[in-house]
């Protein structure tokens, strides 16, 4: 299924970024739906808004990644419920939804963008 996908490209964006959570559907899943609290399995490529850099993929590791949605970040919290297996899907994701503000994290203060494809949910 989507685990024989290959690794998105994520186009650089233009403008500034959003300051509220946006959700795209690149291709819409068929199968089962994943709900708020669910486990998701998922191949995932996370890139900075600002530079267009990747800082994170699970492409590059070369296997899926198994994640209760409870433990990620409110932009994934937010963003993957509603999304079906064999999906695919863009989170723009701002700072407050994210990491917080600068300092903390590495990735505090930055608007991020995930292409995510659902594998399975349980």
């Amino acid at each position: 299924m989507t685990d024989n996908r290959t690794k998105p490209e994520i186009d650089a964006p233009e403008g500034p970024a959003p300051s509220d959570l946006v959700i795209r559907d690149l291709i819409v899943g068929d199968g089962a739906e994943a709900q708020p609290g669910d486990t998701v399995t998922v191949h995932y490529l996370g890139v900075e808004y600002e530079t267009g850099e990747e800082f994170d993929s699970s492409w590059n590791r070369g296997e899926s990644i198994q994640f209760p949605l409870r433990g990620l970040i409110q932009g994934w919290q937010d963003g993957i419920p509603g999304m079906k297996v064999g999906g695919r899907r863009e989170l723009v994701i701002p700072p407050h939804l994210a990491y917080g503000p600068a300092g903390g994290h590495f990735l505090g203060g930055k608007t991020l963008i995930f292409v995510i494809d659902l594998i399975d949910v349980a």
